[in-house]
């Protein structure tokens, strides 16, 4: 079956650019020309979502917090398309729950491969090469997190993390008490052929304590190093 792309940009040459591409790879594209129609076409039910940043009647930042509060795309894969490069523009769209960043002018081929990983990495994975090898639940303390239905409970209450969050969360989860890098989250979360700064990882870490509130400190600062989930013994 082919996967479904929603393709969103208000300048008709790119989207014609871009949906000639993916079609030509075996997508299947739906295209749209601003904010308001990218979310009116969620109802094609997209497997990945590309997004400009700067399109009318609403941006692509607003278009991606539509999405993430939606519960049925809150894993979905969005990747912003967009003429910015600075770091305060990226934090923005990783806050909102963006997982990738193509810079304009876009190459073709790069923007193909950034897709193909994204939707590889749709499947949560664990270090060991697929998550759903081991135990589907894990419960530590008040948090159960069920990995084959994407979903976290707190005291007994169902909280919606966003696809890189929750396998952020799951993985530091799977192995209470050790320490992993950010390198190794983003090598083992992101794979090798999608582009994040380490920057990346404390964004996501802010935005799964915040979710945790009174249990944020679950989650532990090894300083210079990276993160740890509390051994709970």
């Amino acid at each position: 079956m082919k996967a479904k792309i929603l393709l969103a940009d208000d300048e008709k040459d790119i989207v014609e650019f871009l949906e000639y591409n993916l079609t030509s790879e075996g997508f299947e594209v739906f295209t749209a020309y601003d904010g308001k129609e990218a979310i009116e076409k969620l109802s094609y039910k997209p497997d990945l979502i590309i997004l400009d940043v700067m399109m009318p009647e609403f941006d692509g930042y607003e278009v991606c917090r539509q999405i993430r509060h939606n519960e049925q795309f809150s894993n979905t894969p969005v990747i912003f398309l967009t003429a910015k490069s600075s770091e305060v523009d990226e934090i923005k769209g990783l806050e909102l729950g963006a997982d990738d960043f193509i810079s304009k002018p876009i190459s073709p081929k790069k923007l193909v491969a950034r897709v193909k990983a994204n939707l590889r990495k749709s499947e949560l994975q664990a270090p060991d090469g697929g998550i759903k090898s081991q135990n589907a639940i894990v419960k530590i303390g008040p948090l159960e997190i069920n990995r084959d239905k994407y979903e976290v409970t707190l005291e007994g209450e169902v909280i919606i993390f966003p696809r890189k969050e929750f396998e952020i969360l799951s993985y530091l989860a799977s192995r209470p008490g050790k320490v992993f890098g950010r390198e190794a989250i983003l090598h083992d979360i992101w794979g090798t052929d999608v582009f994040v700064v380490d920057r990346t990882i404390d964004v996501h870490i802010r935005k799964i304590r915040e979710k945790l509130t009174e249990y944020a400190d679950m989650i532990e600062t090894i300083k210079g190093v990276g993160y740890r989930f509390k051994n709970p013994e």
